[in-house]
């Protein structure tokens, strides 16, 4: 079954994908620096109306949880990255490098130590991994 992106119920398979990651159970083991959500900006042409988020509560290894929020509950987390459905659709199908993309402001992090992101590049890198474990369905693609 094939999950719209964004939406809950990639969410939740988001949050299983990560935790079944033995490559970010190593990776992530020293994370300890809060929830990052990840914002995706507004794009009515594939369906989303207004900005809205993804809050990843992930933590030395492992994802607590992970929830479709509002773009405003975002502001409650550590970290904060913002880009366009477009730009997390590269991201995601492996196509940009998440660090890189926010070294060349492709992705903004509008909230949070860059310093921090940067060290922890490897699990970042296992997200993005993690999201190729999801059966996802762009909203762009038939």
């Amino acid at each position: 079954m094939n999950h719209r992106f964004p939406s809950a119920e990639w969410c939740a398979a988001y949050q299983e994908a990560i935790n079944t990651n033995p490559a970010y159970r190593i990776a992530g083991k020293d994370w300890t620096h809060g929830v990052v959500a990840m914002v995706v900006q507004a794009d009515p042409t594939v369906g989303i109306p207004e900005d809205m988020a993804m809050w990843l509560d992930v933590h030395q290894g492992q994802c607590r949880e992970c929830r479709l929020i509002s773009a405003s509950e975002a502001n409650n987390a550590a970290f904060v990255i913002v880009a366009t459905y477009a730009r997390w659709k590269q991201v995601m199908k492996r196509e940009l490098d998440p660090i890189k993309a926010m070294m060349q402001n492709k992705l903004k992090l509008t909230k949070g130590h860059m310093p921090t992101m940067v060290k922890y590049v490897n699990s970042s890198r296992q997200l993005v991994e993690s999201t190729a474990l999801v059966a996802t369905q762009f909203p762009d693609e038939p």
